[in-house]
C-alpha cells in the first residue's frame, strides 16, 4: 500500500500504516492544504481546530520529499499550546504527552521527516496497552479503543486526528 504523508493524520491512516506493509510515497507533487501538513482537532469546548504545519515557498510540481517546513512563525510552539489546552483533561493525556512534547521542541528540516518520525511514534503509541482498569482488569489492546472524546455533546467527525483516539476517555 502506498500512502502520502500525513501530519497527525486521522485514526484510519495508522490502522492502514498498521494493518499492511505501507510506503509512504516521496515522489509525488505536493499538494497544498492536504492533510500532508495539516490536521484537525477538537478543543476543549468541541470546536473544529485545523493545525498547520508551515511550509516554505512550494514551487509548482515541486515533489512532497523536497517540502522544507517554515520556522518563520512559533508554529511548534502554537500547536503545542493547542494541544495541552484540548486534551489537557482527558484520562491519557498525561501518559502519551511525553511522547510528542519532543516533536515540538526539535526543528526539522523537511515535513517528511517530521511526519514519518511522529508517525512511527503514533503506530507505536497505538500497539501499547491502553494505561487503565476497565472491568476490573489493568489494560486492553488498543483495537478496542472506542474513537473520539467529545462526542456526547459534538458530531462524529471523521478526519479527526488520532490524538482523539489516543486520548479518548
Amino acid at each position: 500500500m502506498i500512502l502520502p504523508t500525513a501530519y497527525l493524520p486521522p485514526r484510519s491512516y495508522l490502522e492502514a500504516l498498521m494493518s499492511e506493509p505501507a510506503t509512504i510515497e516521496q515522489m509525488e507533487t505536493f499538494e497544498k492544504q492536504t492533510f500532508r501538513n495539516r490536521c484537525l482537532i477538537r478543543d476543549a469546548k468541541g470546536e473544529l481546530v485545523r493545525l498547520t504545519v508551515p511550509v516554505g515557498k512550494v514551487e509548482h510540481k515541486q515533489l512532497t520529499r523536497d517540502i522544507e517546513i517554515s520556522y518563520q512563525s512559533r508554529w511548534q510552539h502554537q500547536h503545542w499550546i493547542t494541544l495541552v489546552s484540548a486534551y489537557q483533561h482527558t484520562p491519557y493525556f498525561m501518559y502519551f504527552a511525553d511522547y510528542l512534547r519532543p516533536f515540538y521542541e526539535k526543528e526539522y528540516k523537511w515535513l517528511l521527516d517530521l511526519n514519518d518520525e511522529l508517525n512511527a511514534t503514533l503506530v507505536s503509541l497505538m500497539r501499547r496497552e491502553k494505561p487503565s482498569v476497565i472491568s476490573g482488569q489493568l489494560s486492553a489492546r488498543t483495537e478496542d479503543w472506542s474513537g473520539q472524546i467529545w462526542t456526547d455533546k459534538h458530531p462524529w467527525q471523521t478526519e479527526l486526528s488520532i490524538l482523539d483516539t489516543l486520548f479518548d476517555e
